[in-house]
């Protein structure tokens, strides 16, 4: 039944129906705010540039959605939503960064104009065993404490990590956002935010789901994606399977439980 389908602000659609308004930025200036450590200033004049767009057919149901950002001085960000785990999301990442900079010159062009390239992956999945929710990754000698560039930066939020208690921080409240999985926690979110900007997310998230075509088609991209991700993951298990990789490697590359392979191991035997 339509009714009773919630759609939660970690859907792509959702998402970026919040964040990537030309119209209404004030939500993604916060929420940058509260991740980056970059002036205010900066977000004085940012642009979006892919704005968000309402995908009416099936084939744009197994895109990526992102939000890609320039601020002021023009640095460009992208942010992302990882609900599911994906194979090889590390290496995407680094494609992509390696995208936003070299979009930026062209052939012959001085070098000085690459301006710094920032990647924010939000994910409802564990990285790392690490009990921090939020890492900042830079091109960083730890042996001897120096910086080689600031111009390549990836934040990863991980929701799962998200302490019980609120740890005073902006960053919390977004986040704590960004968790709400149905009407009860919508409801419960709604009484403890204090952030502003956070609230009217919160009043977003209700205008979503009180249209029921908006929830239908974000209902329906959620369901296609998990069908190309689950035909993908089967594949590349089959196939590292059949190379001979052990469960633990497959675990590794993959991001499935040693039952989810087994289950394709034994699927597999009887085709």
């Amino acid at each position: 039944m339509i009714d009773e389908i919630f759609i939660p602000p970690t859907s792509d659609l959702l998402f970026k129906w919040i964040f990537g308004d030309e119209r209404d930025n004030s939500a993604l200036t916060a929420f940058l705010i509260a991740v980056l450590d970059i002036p205010k200033e900066a977000y004085a004049e940012i642009e979006i540039l892919n704005p968000f767009f309402n995908p009416e057919y099936d084939d744009d149901k197994i895109g990526i959605l992102d939000i890609k950002v320039k601020t002021k001085q023009g640095e460009i960000i992208d942010i992302e939503i990882q609900v599911a785990k994906t194979a090889n999301m590390t290496e995407r990442v680094i494609f992509y960064i390696a995208k936003m900079i070299t979009e930026q010159i062209n052939s012959g062009d001085d070098y000085q104009k690459i301006k710094r390239v920032i990647s924010i992956i939000i994910t409802d999945h564990k990285l790392n065993d690490n009990t921090s929710y939020h890492h900042k990754y830079t091109l960083y000698d730890k042996q001897n404490a120096a910086e080689f560039t600031n111009l390549i930066e990836v934040h990863t939020l991980e929701l799962p990590k998200l302490p019980v208690i609120n740890d005073g921080t902006e960053l919390f409240e977004w986040l704590q956002f960004l968790k709400i999985k149905g009407k009860a926690e919508l409801e419960m979110t709604t009484i403890v935010a204090n952030n502003p900007a956070v609230k009217n997310a919160i009043l977003k998230v209700r205008e979503f789901n009180a249209d029921e075509r908006e929830r239908y088609l974000a209902d329906q991209r959620l369901r296609g994606i998990r069908d190309v991700r689950a035909r993908t993951f089967w594949e590349v298990t089959k196939n590292a399977l059949n190379m001979s990789l052990t469960v633990p490697q497959i675990e590794q590359l993959t991001g499935l439980s040693a039952k989810e392979i087994e289950k394709i191991r034994a699927d597999s035997n009887e085709d």
